[in-house]
């Protein structure tokens, strides 16, 4: 199950990573495989590393109100729900039906649909819309990149002291240190790491899991 999202490992060192972590269960198998079946597409996909890390991380944060910004075919938002208690809630933002149809059937067969509300629409539009009281636990963005700092300034007022906010592609399958390569979404993904990087409302770590993780923490 070695996965390309994992560029800067070798597949041997990814196949041995795979080997010595928790094993990947039926159904997350079967959502992997039906993903990759779409092509090229199923890049957007994060890695299974990156999943059974996400479930473990929302446990341990003792996350119980998450939100999810681009579901796609539902992994990422499959292993937030897992380790959310059996009254959390996961709001997930998208703007695809036809992904997030299968995204539905893979929640359904885990047991965890119960757990999530799917919005389609503008991600920015949804979180906007939130009353002024809502905070998370723990937030996950993975959608268009040039959002990502639109995302980012939704959610850091509304993260609780000691929250999470996990995000996605920030090492872009590396293009973000060739400076030959200049298009929209990896100048996007640039100026977000800046910003992250030099906000002090904040501490971060950017973590070589998948395609880069860059993990958050608000102040208190």
């Amino acid at each position: 199950m070695a996965d390309p999202k994992s560029f800067h490992l070798s597949p041997e060192i990814h196949r041995y990573l795979l080997d010595h972590s928790t094993a990947v269960d039926p159904v997350l198998a079967d959502l992997i495989a039906e993903t990759a079946g779409l092509g090229g597409i199923a890049r957007m996909q994060i890695s299974p590393e990156q999943s059974q890390f996400m479930t473990m991380l929302t446990r341990l944060v003792g996350a119980k109100d998450a939100v999810e910004i681009g579901t796609f075919t539902g992994a990422s938002s499959l292993a937030i729900a897992r380790g959310l208690p059996d009254d959390g809630t996961l709001l997930c933002c998208d703007v695809s039906d036809e992904w997030t149809a299968m995204a539905r059937r893979y929640w359904a067969a885990a047991g965890v649909d119960t757990k999530i509300t799917l919005t389609i629409g503008p991600a920015a539009d949804t979180l906007a819309a939130l009353p002024p009281t809502a905070e998370f636990d723990l937030a996950f963005i993975d959608a268009d990149k040039p959002g990502y700092l639109t995302y980012y300034e939704h959610l850091v007022p509304r993260l609780r002291a000691g929250g999470v906010i996990l995000v996605d592609n920030v090492l872009w399958s590396g293009t973000v240190i060739d400076p030959a390569v200049t298009d929209a979404d990896t100048e996007a993904i640039r100026a977000f790491n800046d910003h992250v990087a030099a906000d002090d409302r904040v501490d971060c770590v950017m973590l070589a899991i998948g395609d880069g993780l860059t993990f958050i923490t608000r102040r208190s």
